[in-house]
């Protein structure tokens, strides 16, 4: 996979990244100024951004475990996003197979925030289960994400809201199967 930009008639202007491997999941910053991105081409899945024109880019990341999904609060500041972080041997080696084959395994995910440079990181969720698709509320002390974590099969997926700083986690939706 690599990174393009396109017209909004979706006809190819510029390739960002020629890379091998994976080079997906772009987003763009609301300040228009830069793009957040994840890329194996350090040997493990982690975040970089760039300029939007695919200069400077920086590696936001470096901890073992699938780093993906990202998005920029709405002040440009900050990155939310999906992480798994194998510890056990047993995990390390399952994330590493799994890796060699081009696959992941999106079942065990937790949230991280971070400035957009990678100081400052922190955990903010620690439930278990596939917590993912995170994104700022407007005021970027909240994120909204999906989760599982309350399943005993994999389903459903709902909607919660946490602070920032991993407190005060809301449910927002009740579904059966699947909301994102």
């Amino acid at each position: 996979f690599d990174i393009f930009i396109s017209d909004l008639n979706g006809n190819i202007v510029k390739q960002l990244t020629n890379y091998d491997g994976y080079d997906a999941e772009a987003t763009v910053s609301p300040l228009g100024d830069k793009i957040v991105f994840t890329s194996i081409r350090s040997g493990d899945l982690e975040l970089y951004t760039c300029d939007l024109d695919g200069g400077n880019i920086y590696q936001v990341t470096s901890e073992l475990g699938y780093d993906g999904g990202a998005f920029f609060s709405n002040d440009g500041s900050k990155l939310i996003f999906r992480a798994s972080r194998p510890k056990s041997k047993q995990e390390i080696l399952e994330y590493k197979n799994l890796l060699s084959e081009g696959l992941v395994q999106p079942t065990n995910m937790e949230l991280f925030i971070c400035n957009v440079d990678g100081t400052d990181m922190r955990q903010i969720t620690n439930l278990g289960g596939a917590n993912w698709a995170p994104f700022f509320h407007p005021s970027d002390d909240k994120i909204i994400f999906s989760s599982n974590y309350k399943s005993k099969r994999g389903f459903p997926f709902n909607l919660y809201i946490i602070d920032v700083d991993g407190t005060n986690l809301e449910q927002v939706t009740y579904d059966t199967m699947f909301d994102s």
